[in-house]
């Protein structure tokens, strides 16, 4: 067999086996998220942590610019030598698959978060609206303890690198209670890639290869804490969106601080109001009222700062990442990240508010 058709066929065989794997989430679970895994992220965290900017956004820009380069350079024998490049692209991509998956996407495979938890799947439409009216209560008293008039908005005084460091607190406060989200060695950064996040309508990311959690810097300031300890979540292993924003809602509201509360409540209830939305109008109309107009406001601030960046290319990178999400696990796409709201109402059916 010539060489060239190695790697492509070895990229066969990875989609393959991935497919085979999906079967056995205990052996990913105990052999890859609690063994290999936690190991090289930890290591990664170790070596790139410390250094002020994001490494992976650097790799991400230079990456992207060889790319470009090679286009440019093999722009006159792509039709004759077209069998030659498709190969090569193959080959180059199967070396990405197979780094991708042992450094971070074989998560996607792992035991989901009801099961390890023992917390129910589903919940009724009564569930749902008990929940969020719990839900506004708790926001409402959050708010009025912070600005101490209900019809103030949430203005956040910290500094984002103080923030960055702020949040070890609540994963250190969730850890004595669910040890497996312990979060060590820190790697938060604001992401170079900022601008273009904010018109692709993304908060943040985690780098797959170098296990820096990256955050857009240019996001209102209330729901900054959130964000990170979403990304954070994705860090010590968990890839389902939505039970990243569940671990980022408690490693919030087990932070000490009121502002870090206020970011996980005001956006668990925005979920939650959603939901209540779709399932029921008339219900959402008699809950509004209920919520504090400073918190509104904050909403309306998000709303805001989204329109102003709501063009073509947020709606093109969300349709693409809806179907990587679907891809990896993740059936219900980009809606994934409200199904939170399953694991938060069901968590508190056991647990007080």
């Amino acid at each position: 067999m010539k060489r060239k058709y190695i790697l492509p066929l070895f990229l066969l065989f990875q989609i393959i086996f991935l497919k085979v794997l999906a079967f056995f989430p205990e052996v990913i679970e105990r052999y890859y998220s609690n063994g290999l895994y936690a190991f090289t992220s930890k290591v990664e965290r170790f070596l790139l942590g410390w250094i002020p900017f994001s490494v992976g956004d650097v790799l991400y820009g230079l990456l992207i610019i060889y790319l470009l380069a090679s286009i440019w350079k093999n722009r006159k024998t792509w039709r004759s030598e077209w069998k030659d490049n498709l190969l090569e692209i193959a080959g180059g991509f199967s070396i990405f698959y197979f780094v991708f998956h042992i450094l971070w996407a074989l998560n996607y495979y792992r035991e989901p978060l009801f099961e390890k938890m023992r917390i129910q799947r589903e919940y009724t439409n009564e569930d749902l609206y008990a929940f969020t009216e719990k839900l506004i209560v708790k926001t409402n008293e959050v708010q009025l303890a912070i600005t101490h008039n209900k019809n103030q908005k949430v203005i956040n005084p910290y500094s984002q690198d103080s923030i960055f460091i702020m949040t070890q607190n609540g994963y250190d406060n969730l850890a004595r209670i669910h040890p497996y989200f312990k979060y060590e060695i820190p790697s938060r950064k604001k992401s170079l890639f900022s601008l273009p996040l904010t018109y692709m309508g993304f908060g943040g990311y985690l780098n797959p290869f170098t296990n820096e959690s990256q955050v857009n810097y240019k996001l209102p300031m209330y729901g900054f804490p959130n964000v990170i300890c979403h990304e954070m979540a994705h860090q010590i292993g968990y890839a389902s969106e939505s039970e990243c924003n569940f671990i980022g809602f408690m490693a919030c509201i087990k932070n000490e601080d009121l502002y870090f509360q206020y970011s996980a409540y005001s956006n668990a209830l925005r979920y939650c109001l959603e939901n209540v939305f779709l399932k029921d109008e008339a219900k959402f109309k008699a809950l509004k009222p209920k919520i504090n107009p400073g918190i509104l406001a904050n909403y309306k601030e998000s709303e805001l700062f989204w329109r102003q960046y709501d063009t073509f290319i947020d709606k093109g990178f969300h349709a693409f990442y809806d179907q990587y999400l679907k891809a990896n696990q993740q059936e219900e796409g980009i809606d994934s990240y409200s199904k939170f709201v399953d694991l938060l109402i069901n968590y508190y059916k056991l647990e007080k508010l």
